[in-house]
């Protein structure tokens, strides 16, 4: 249906409810002379009479009472149909979807959800754990977590969390059999438990910095993984040295069933970001997690995004 015919068709209903065209056309936002000619360009169009005109009154035929008996019921129905649409910007509801890898979920994002449940309870989240920095517009989803680093340019992006650092560690049995590194350098003569990007399965280069000077150690040992926890396990097990967010690790640091090391190495960095593809007509639930996520962060900054929208 062309968007001519449902003017016209809401402007027939209208004279025909109110059984006058000023008062219907004051309704509509018209003027009378208007509505009259609408309704003869539907009543040409359809090639009958659709409403009995006299010089006291307005009264739909009997063809306009017949189509008038099938179009009230459907314009009501797309009344509530917008009514329930615009009620979602007021009251948000509906599907919200996630893509994040699993450090972030568990982490960042899982502390929010009950809060953010609790204050929006018609809101569904589905989160689906994603280590490959898969395309959230290609998947469907509303939003990503990414550190900020790897977030597109052309994204929006909101500070999810604070800071977040990572920590060489190793336990004491393996210290007692092989020493404790003194630079990261010194990494290259130790048994590492190797990390593999999920994305490419590339090893991923240690990265380092103090003050100035930066390094990239490219370490080696008997296992390699792009799982953490099997990361943590091996290390505890003493199999060699890991590199791991220290949220990761903090609970086996205090029991003494890991030492850090290399501490002036690895200052904190910039952590999680939620992020998603444009500010214009944000889903209602995306909208509410993103004011959500700003108002419960730590030090909520401004939305920033570099590139267009």
């Amino acid at each position: 249906m062309r968007g001519s015919d449902y003017a016209e068709l809401r402007a027939f209903a209208a004279v025909a409810e109110h059984g006058n065209f000023a008062r219907a056309a004051a309704r509509l936002g018209m003027s009378a002379s208007a509505l009259s000619q609408t309704i003869r360009t539907l009543e040409e169009r359809m090639g009958i009479r659709l409403l009995n005109r006299t010089t006291r009154s307005v009264a739909p035929s009997e063809a306009g009472q017949r189509l008038l008996s099938r179009l009230l019921p459907a314009l009501a129905d797309l009344d509530r149909a917008v009514a329930d649409v615009s009620a979602l910007r007021d009251k948000p509801a509906g599907l919200l979807r996630i893509n994040a890898p699993r450090v972030a979920i568990v982490h960042t994002l899982a502390p929010l959800i009950a809060p953010f449940n609790a204050v929006y309870p018609e809101i569904m989240m589905e989160i689906i754990v994603d280590d490959k920095l898969s395309d959230i517009v290609a998947g469907r989803f509303d939003a990503g977590i990414r550190l900020g680093e790897m977030v597109e340019k052309d994204m929006v992006s909101v500070k999810l969390g604070g800071e977040m650092r990572l920590v060489v560690i190793a336990s004491p049995d393996y210290i007692a059999r092989h020493g404790m590194p003194q630079t990261p350098r010194d990494l290259r003569d130790h048994s590492c438990v190797a990390s593999r990007w999920p994305t490419d399965g590339s090893l991923y280069h240690w990265e380092f910095e103090r003050g100035d000077e930066k390094l990239e150690v490219a370490v080696s040992g008997p296992l390699s993984t792009t799982d953490n926890d099997l990361m943590l396990r091996a290390v505890l097990d003493g199999i060699g040295i890991g590199y791991l967010f220290d949220h990761h690790v903090a609970e086996y640091l205090v029991a003494g069933r890991l030492v850090s090391m290399l501490d002036d190495w690895t200052p904190p960095f910039p952590g999680f970001h939620l992020y998603y593809p444009s500010r214009r007509q944000m889903p209602p639930p995306l909208r509410a997690f993103v004011d959500f996520v700003r108002s419960n962060s730590l030090r909520p900054p401004p939305e920033t995004q570099v590139g267009q929208e």
